[in-house]
């Protein structure tokens, strides 16, 4: 039996999924029934096992019946980007050669748009929330008129197909084997670390702030309630309504980017005090560097319950790091829990305590980039050791700290300059809200070291608060890390994980440095 419906015949009306900011809410009963007849749905579609879906819709519960109902067809599915251009869906729908295509009323014009570019026009195509902008048929519809059946055809389990940000060129399918039938009850590796390290069962209340087309949010909120505990799902970000969420659901887990603990901590203390957060339990960030004085701030007002973890949807290895550990190790991200860590350096050699090398799992699940052979061999330096494309150390107790990610490394003068050794720098000053450092073209040394910063209300953005911000890095770092220059932006191209891709404000300076050498 299915745990979904496992789950379903022992909690009845107990809530999966709750939608505070729209009311909606699926019950592990109508869960297991709507993802069920979705699943024969697909099955009816001619689709066979291993066969890929592809979802473009905001977060919204169809999407978990859409979800579920792969799951149980054995098939891959995949949730697209609602920020990406319809270039970039036709590459995904293309690349992870789609059979059925999903899309909400809301990205009409991009779904629309990417059809047009896809060479092969064979792709089922249906519609959510028909209002009639997209001439497609109902999702809802098509699965209501399906024949209901109980026991579906025995298949493996089917999964998630992932695709990267695309924050170093197009976007990369991260694909693993589907688990077989006999297997399909059995949680992998990088679940059972999951479990193990945050303590999720049948109790816990989990609230989910982001968009779920990133990795970390739609798998939590498939995995808390595979464990028999209820998810909260925030249609948009918004720290009052996180805040209330927390307090009216008494949550008991939650997970979080750097900039959100941002935003919150932005409001006016006695608006934070105002909300009860007493029943949160664990609370987990990741997929961006946290800013330390961010995370002593955090702990100082919810407790020592902040968990931290590096990984990447490749899943090849994990490290998790709890409040006590880091308040000992202020900026680690932990040691590994999944995989055996390594730092080497150009030529494959293990690197000693407290040098920077390329950061490497070995041990972990395989995966590979689908349709990407040269990717997938670009990532590996044995059949058993990858990496994420990060730079970092160890120290001498076995705790990882990240240093960049390779691409950023800005080099000048033949010197390794990391950014984010600067950005936590820039951070700490009072004027500065968000901060991108960047390598720009020089002459003489090749790059030179560039601060984009967004300033907190109040503050001008002149030359006096310029120099103010270069000599305070001074005061911290060697001349040589800090910033040549200042620019003050409105806002940085932050994706709603908290990752900043800062290539897009390298390319823009990069494409100035040529128009000016052009005229």
């Amino acid at each position: 039996m299915p745990q979904i419906q496992a789950w379903a015949a022992q909690f009845l009306q107990k809530a999966a999924y709750v939608f505070p900011q729209t009311g909606d809410q699926l019950t592990f009963d109508e869960l297991h029934q709507k993802s069920l007849q979705a699943a024969w749905w697909l099955i009816d579609q001619g689709l066979e096992p291993g066969d890929h879906i592809a979802v473009l819709m905001e977060n919204h519960p169809a999407l978990f019946e859409i979800a579920w109902g792969a799951v149980r067809a054995g098939l891959y599915f995949t949730v697209i980007s609602t920020h990406l251009k319809p270039r970039e869906v036709a590459y995904i729908l293309e690349n992870s050669e789609c059979r059925l295509f999903i899309a909400s009323d809301r990205y009409a014009e991009t779904a629309q748009g990417a059809l047009e570019l896809v060479p092969d026009q064979s792709i089922a195509c249906f519609s959510v929330r028909g209002t009639g902008r997209l001439p497609w048929p109902d999702f809802h519809q098509a699965v209501q008129g399906t024949p209901p059946r109980n026991e579906l055809p025995e298949r493996p389990a089917g999964r998630d197909l992932l695709y990267s940000s695309g924050t170093t060129g197009m976007p990369k399918g991260v694909s693993k084997p589907l688990t077989p039938i006999e297997e399909r009850h059995l949680p992998d590796a990088e679940v059972a670390a999951w479990r193990r390290n945050y303590g999720f069962d049948e109790h816990a209340m989990y609230l989910s702030p982001a968009p779920l087309y990133h990795a970390a949010p739609l798998r939590y909120s498939m995995r808390v309630v595979e464990a028999g505990g209820t998810t909260v799902v925030l249609s948009r970000f918004d720290p009052h309504d996180a805040l209330k969420a927390i307090e009216d659901y008494r949550i008991t887990h939650s997970q979080w980017v750097p900039t959100m603990f941002i935003r919150m901590l932005d409001l006016p203390e006695e608006e934070r005090r105002r909300y009860d957060v007493s029943s949160l339990k664990v609370a987990i960030h990741a997929a961006a560097p946290c800013p330390v004085h961010v995370k002593h701030r955090m702990i100082e007002w919810w407790g020592p319950i902040i968990s931290e973890y590096y990984a990447g949807s490749e899943g090849v290895g994990i490290t998790i790091i709890h409040s006590e550990d880091w308040l000992r190790k202020p900026g680690s991200v932990g040691r590994a829990v999944l995989g055996k860590l390594h730092i080497l350096d150009d030529d494959g050699r293990e690197l000693p305590p407290g040098e920077v090398g390329m950061v490497y799992f070995s041990g972990g699940p395989r995966f590979e980039y689908y349709n990407e052979p040269e990717k997938t061999r670009s990532v590996y330096l044995t059949d058993d050791m990858a990496t994420y494309g990060d730079l970092g150390y160890v120290d001498e107790d076995g705790f990882l700290f990240l240093s960049d990610r390779r691409t950023d490394l800005i080099i000048s003068g033949g010197v390794n300059i990391y950014p984010q050794e600067i950005e936590d720098v820039l951070l700490r000053h009072d004027a500065v809200a968000d901060c991108a450092v960047i390598g720009v073209p020089n002459a003489e040394f090749g790059e030179e070291v560039k601060a984009c910063v967004r300033l907190h209300p109040g503050y001008t953005p002149d030359a006096a608060l310029e120099g103010e911000l270069i000599a305070f890095c001074r005061e911290h770092l060697s001349n040589v890390k800090c910033p040549r220059t200042v620019d003050f932006l409105e806002d940085l191209p932050r994706l709603e994980n908290g990752k900043l891709p800062r290539r897009l404000l390298k390319d823009r300076y990069r494409e100035q440095a040529q128009k000016r050498e052009e005229a």
